[in-house]
């Protein structure tokens, strides 16, 4: 037993060669608390990762199995010996050695941890050299904390220091509240003298209070960014000002630089792509601006190039410009910020697929009107007649028609509702402008139907808006059980003073008179027997109360 006894200092004396030759320098009285970091074994599986934390500090991160210690216990036996190594000396320095194992981290001579290959994302390049550096930096830092929490004088001093940031901080914040008082009121009535001078026909356009509103809370958006800004910033100082909580502090400074930073590499990043859609975008305009110019040139000018006509150089132009902007849409696309992301082309998707479902409608509509503006199906000016409405062609549009009916209606009709409905256009039966004024009249088989000829051309002659050229003429359009029909077609001018309905009625009238003049009633649309007088209007009858003559 003695012999053991006297033996067993050198039994310690090699099992700490041994541990050395592993990198592991822990004493045997620290093994039931700590970890002897030894070189990683590549047969050890991975472990979930630990961080090795001092006085809020992340020093490193253990993710190897060493010798059987786990990530934790390394951690654990790191963090053990560096308090220990402190409380032994305050004015700690660190320095590393690199092994084939690893990279050793030794406070004076003694080591404290290893950084293992094991230990280091090695995908990310990392090395564990570059790991042990940054873990002395760390640690340096640690030894300051440490020291100046046991200083009186410098606690002190960072609480003088924070005292003196929270009164900077608040005559700041009480600054720019009142600033945002003053510059707001000021704002405001800058914003209400423009809004007002926008005006038309004495009238202005837009609403004063809710402009005064907008400008108002845009003003004190900002004040409480800046407020927002002040509280960071005065934390920030605060909590790196106190020895305490300065690990805290560098968290957040830690954390503006990196937004910081992060946004100012995305927006150098977005750059040349930015640039490139902003010529894309510029091409685009001049493109665009080309074309306008050649379609107004034939719309002004009333140029005919094939399918291309005055009626047609609108809709070509829209067309023209929505297949310019969709290339370059389509060019510009893959340069855009984001676009690449997945959470960009699934709203894409999206939008896309909102669209196309909820527009099915307005692209049925817009396909109409295409097929009516290159139909030439009838042009703005002209006298039609769409199913039941009658009227004056005023506006054709990629999605609706309107019309102005003669008794001063507006009627406005979608374009697939025009599409599927019978179109008759007044104004194409002779070259030019105009419209046809036409109605129908049946008279009896006893009546010579010279004679109803004659009537009815005298009766379009009287009708002021009646053109001379081409003449009136009447055709006979079918021989019933009772009577006659005799269908008056003629040609009113587009200047005249009256609507197509104003005009038929004058024509109407005329008729009527002309009739009663030679004693020819109107008989239809059909009779049981001859009357015992004929049906006219003697012309001595013609203005009974209350009609009252023209005046001659």
């Amino acid at each position: 037993m003695a012999v053991m006894n006297r033996n067993l200092p050198s039994l310690r004396r090699g099992l700490a060669v041994l541990a050395l030759a592993f990198a592991s320098v822990a004493p045997a009285a620290d093994r039931a608390t700590a970890s002897p970091d030894a070189s990683a074994s590549p047969a050890d599986p991975p472990a979930k990762a630990v961080a090795l934390k001092i006085a809020g500090r992340e020093v490193t991160r253990f993710r190897a199995t060493i010798l059987g210690y786990s990530p934790a216990d390394r951690a654990e036996g790191g963090r053990t010996r560096l308090l220990a190594a402190y409380d032994r000396n305050k004015r700690l320095t660190f320095s590393t050695r690199h092994t084939p194992e690893g990279s050793q981290v030794l406070a004076g001579n003694a080591v404290m941890f290893i950084v293992a290959p094991g230990d280091v994302d090695r995908a990310a390049g990392e090395t564990a050299e570059a790991a042990s550096m940054r873990a002395i930096a760390v640690l340096d830092a640690i030894v300051q904390d440490l020291r100046d929490r046991e200083d009186p004088a410098t606690l002190m001093r960072g609480l003088g220091l924070a005292a003196v940031v929270t009164l900077v901080a608040a005559l700041l914040l009480r600054f720019v509240f009142v600033l945002d008082r003053r510059a707001g009121l000021w704002f405001a009535r800058n914003v209400a003298i423009h809004v007002k001078r926008v005006q038309v026909s004495g009238v202005s356009m837009f609403e004063e209070g809710y402009w005064l509103r907008l400008a108002r809370s845009a003003v004190h958006g900002i004040a409480w960014l800046l407020a927002g800004v002040l509280c960071f910033l005065w934390l920030n100082a605060v909590l790196e000002a106190i020895p305490y909580t300065r690990p805290w502090g560098e968290q957040l400074t830690t954390i503006l630089v990196g937004v910081l930073a992060s946004v100012g590499n995305g927006i150098v990043e977005a750059l040349p792509g930015l640039l490139f859609v902003v010529v894309i975008v510029v091409l685009a305009r001049v493109v665009t601006k080309v074309g306008a110019a050649f379609f107004a040139r034939v719309a002004e000018r009333n140029l005919s190039l094939g399918w291309l006509d005055r009626d047609t150089a609108a809709p070509a132009r829209m067309m023209f410009s929505a297949v310019v902007w969709l290339f370059a849409l389509a060019m510009a696309y893959p340069y855009l910020p984001g676009s690449d992301s997945r959470a960009f082309q699934g709203l894409s998707v999206l939008v896309g697929l909102m669209v196309s479902l909820g527009a099915s409608g307005t692209v049925s509509q817009g396909a109409s009107g295409l097929i009516l503006m290159f139909s030439r199906a009838y042009r703005v000016g002209e006298y039609v007649r769409i199913q039941d409405h009658e009227g004056t062609v005023m506006e054709l549009t990629a999605f609706t028609t309107r019309i102005r009916t003669g008794m001063g209606e507006e009627i406005l009709l979608p374009n697939t509702y025009v599409l599927g409905s019978a179109t008759k256009n007044y104004s194409r039966a002779i070259p030019g402008t105009g419209f046809v004024l036409d109605t129908v009249v049946t008279i009896g088989y006893d009546t010579p139907w010279r004679q109803v000829h004659a009537m009815l051309e005298e009766a379009a002659k009287r009708t002021e808006a009646v053109l001379k050229e081409p003449p009136p003429r009447v055709v006979k359009t079918g021989l019933s059980d009772f009577y006659a029909e005799y269908r008056l077609i003629a040609y009113a001018s587009p200047t005249a003073a009256v609507p197509r309905a104003e005009a038929l009625s004058h024509l109407h009238g005329h008729i009527l008179d002309v009739f009663n003049e030679y004693g020819v009633q109107i008989m239809s649309p059909h009779y049981l027997g001859d009357p015992a007088h004929d049906k006219v209007v003697p012309k001595s009858r013609w203005y009974e109360a209350p009609a009252k003559p023209p005046e001659t």
